[in-house]
């Protein structure tokens, strides 16, 4: 791969993962709610759900799925309908303040949850998948090894996803201790579930256009 090439395809990635989305947001909430331990977890997930959808996207299998208006549709409203669900729980919490202290099945069992729930929320946005459709072709050499080249674009994508992603948890950890504070955490709450729900309202409304 030419370096100029890669260093126009890293320009791209750069400003997609510097731009906040519900993964940021998913992220920064398990860090203040649960530590930023779990944080790495959701982090972790997203990340994996995104690889998946390059791959596709890489396979020419991404490009099936995107002109599919049935597949759209129902990635579509399947990642809305999750969102939702994350504002509502999080709208309707109870909590006065968070507490880390844990069992260690308690540990295991929100870890996993992190990561299921980062995944979901990572591979639920269908213009994730158009994207890539779209992106991949313009920095692709057909006159070269192609899983070279795929090494490559995953290697930078992963490295600048992961490290936006725990950047953003990073700021949310530091500022758990504020949250942390009574009564602090319904406000928290009220306003990351107005955010989740926003975001699944407005992804429901999108379109492959």
């Amino acid at each position: 791969m030419d370096f100029h090439i890669w260093v126009y395809y890293l320009i791209a990635i750069l400003i997609l993962t510097a731009s906040p989305g519900p993964s940021v947001l998913l992220c920064v909430t398990k860090s203040v709610t649960l530590g930023f331990n779990y944080a790495i977890y959701t982090a972790l997930g997203s990340l994996l759900a995104i690889l998946c959808i390059m791959t596709l996207s890489f396979t020419g299998l991404g490009i099936i799925i995107a002109s599919s208006d049935l597949v759209f549709t129902l990635i579509k409203y399947a990642g809305a309908l999750y969102l939702i669900y994350l504002g509502y729980k999080s709208l309707t919490s109870k909590e006065e303040n968070y507490h880390f202290e844990k069992t260690k099945k308690s540990k295991k069992r929100d870890k996993l949850a992190s990561f299921f729930s980062g995944f979901l929320v990572g591979g639920s946005n269908p213009k994730a998948i158009v994207f890539f459709v779209a992106l991949f072709p313009q920095f692709i050499n057909p006159n070269e090894p192609l899983f070279t080249q795929y090494i490559i674009f995953v290697m930078t994508f992963a490295s600048l996803e992961l490290s936006w992603l725990l950047f953003y948890a990073y700021l949310g950890h530091k500022s758990s201790a504020w949250f942390m504070q009574s009564g602090r955490a319904k406000f928290f709450n009220k306003i990351t579930g107005g955010v989740f729900i926003t975001a699944g309202v407005l992804l429901s409304s999108t379109n492959r256009n």
